[in-house]
């Protein structure tokens, strides 16, 4: 009987996501002369997101570890084992992201994340980062809040050896502080997106786990004017995730 309840909610929750997902297709080729933060589909996206990973029947947790209040401006930063988190964060936090230029030329998806307001990298073009961290600039100062994965993509489970330094230049830039948060999914093979795996081969795995916890841990956030500039203000935060990806991961 559960396992009949659980695939029936699943099926409904596929009905749902895909009339969502239909009605942001259609409204993602809405001409819209106004701001991109107001376009329907940005408004929305949050909104998709929560019905996506309610479609997945991935058990997305937010544990709240900051003793500070979270400030209404933020540069969120994680750790990005998997493709999950570039819809669980954003079923969580209203942020535009920053994503591999590839997407938007995604099947369906790279129409509705070009409407919700997403900003494009070539990982490999050093003359793409560039621009990309002068528009995530321009973003905050309109007042958007960013999420970021300084590892520089899926770099696998445990955390990589490095951060890059986009964020925290962006942060520096701006004034505008980071929010770290820590990715923790409990069944850590089902939701690693390495090789040979394709998207739709990990969104299988998601919805077949026989753990779906999904954890994701909020701390404290980072002001830019405690550090003396970007590359220290990356170190601390690395040292964080070290520390994290020990208590977490390990």
């Amino acid at each position: 009987m559960v396992l009949l309840l659980r695939l029936a909610r699943k099926i409904l929750g596929w009905i749902d996501f895909a009339a969502f997902t239909l009605l942001m297709y259609l409204l993602s080729w809405l001409p819209w002369p106004g701001k991109p933060a107001a376009h329907p589909v940005a408004r929305l996206f949050n909104a998709w997101c929560r019905c996506f990973v309610r479609a997945l029947d991935v058990d997305l947790r937010l544990h709240q570890k900051n003793l500070k209040p979270l400030p209404a401006r933020y540069i969120l930063i994680a750790n990005h084992p998997a493709a999950f988190e570039d819809i669980g964060i954003p079923a969580l936090f209203r942020v535009v992201s920053l994503a591999k230029i590839q997407v938007q030329d995604w099947f369906v998806v790279g129409s509705i994340s070009r409407a919700a307001g997403t900003l494009y990298v070539d990982r490999d073009d050093p003359e793409s980062r560039r621009r990309a961290i002068d528009a995530m600039v321009e973003a905050v100062d309109a007042g958007q809040n960013l999420a970021l994965y300084p590892e520089g993509g899926c770099k696998g489970r445990r955390l990589y050896h490095e951060f890059l330094s986009g964020a925290f230049e962006v942060s520096i830039r701006t004034g505008v502080p980071i929010l770290p948060v820590f990715l923790h999914y409990e069944a850590q093979d089902d939701f690693e997106w390495q090789p040979p795996y394709t998207l739709p081969d990990k969104i299988w795995h998601m919805m077949t786990t026989v753990n779906n916890r999904a954890n994701y841990y909020v701390f404290d956030p980072m002001e830019p004017k405690d550090y003396a500039d970007k590359h220290a203000m990356k170190a601390a935060a690395y040292t964080m995730y070290v520390k994290w990806n020990a208590r977490y991961l390990e």
